[in-house]
């Protein structure tokens, strides 16, 4: 996407470095680059924290864009856990994704990762909420590694209805393994659910030159070595 276009897009899934080992925005400079581009609107999600949120809003104000509030929780159905991006619509939403997060953390053993049950989910009152269906690294892409296709529907179908209008298949193109072949389900899956497709990008970085930089920090979150195959790897297109 060229720089004169911008401001026609609306970045939603920006982590910054409140995302601990996995995002390296720093709010100063994205306030630069938004003011620079007149950029209309973006959207924080960072995982399983809302810490970066009130400075975030303060400073993405001042450079006139509109912020938008969201964070990533982990949910977990049956055997498998993984992420799901939320977003406050209102005061109301912005309330609820605290104590989501929060609740995340307080209703597990000391010795789990933070999660809550997906059924915590469905059964919320989800007025003020969006809900993304998340990315090949999130928990509906690992059941489709998994190969649990009719799981899916059926959670997809639920959300629909938990969440209304507000449901969203979402699809990503960084070239990430398994990518392309988890959109052309998705895609299938809004034709016959009737689901809306919103396309985002997964912003870790804000230069396509801090990917090197960026791959050293996650095998730092993840205990591991740049050298090592089996690891968590993105591809070089998660930047601003």
């Amino acid at each position: 996407m060229s720089e004169s276009n911008f401001n026609n897009f609306n970045h939603l899934k920006i982590h910054s470095q409140y995302s601990i080992c996995e995002g390296a925005v720093k709010i100063d400079i994205l306030k630069d680059r938004a003011k620079e581009f007149k950029i209309k609107s973006l959207g924080l999600c960072d995982t399983s924290n809302l810490c970066g949120a009130i400075e975030f809003s303060e400073k993405i104000s001042k450079a006139g864009t509109q912020p938008i509030i969201g964070t990533q929780i982990n949910f977990k159905f049956e055997d498998t856990t993984g992420l799901l991006p939320l977003y406050a619509l209102d005061e109301t939403g912005y309330k609820k994704i605290i104590e989501l997060s929060s609740q995340s953390y307080l209703k597990n053993d000391q010795m789990s990762d933070p999660h809550l049950n997906i059924d915590h989910l469905l059964e919320l009152n989800a007025n003020g909420i969006s809900i993304f269906s998340g990315t090949i690294l999130g928990l509906f892409g690992k059941l489709f590694e998994k190969g649990k296709f009719s799981e899916i529907t059926n959670l997809y179908t639920n959300l629909n209805k938990s969440f209304n209008d507000r449901f969203y298949i979402e699809i990503q193109r960084h070239n990430d393994h398994n990518e392309l072949s988890f959109e052309k389900f998705n895609l299938k899956q809004s034709k016959n659910l009737q689901v809306p497709i919103i396309a985002t990008n997964e912003v870790f970085y804000l230069t396509k030159d801090m990917h090197e930089a960026h791959d050293a920090l996650v095998c730092i979150g993840n205990k591991t070595y740049i050298n090592e195959k089996n690891r968590i790897k993105f591809s070089n297109q998660h930047y601003f």
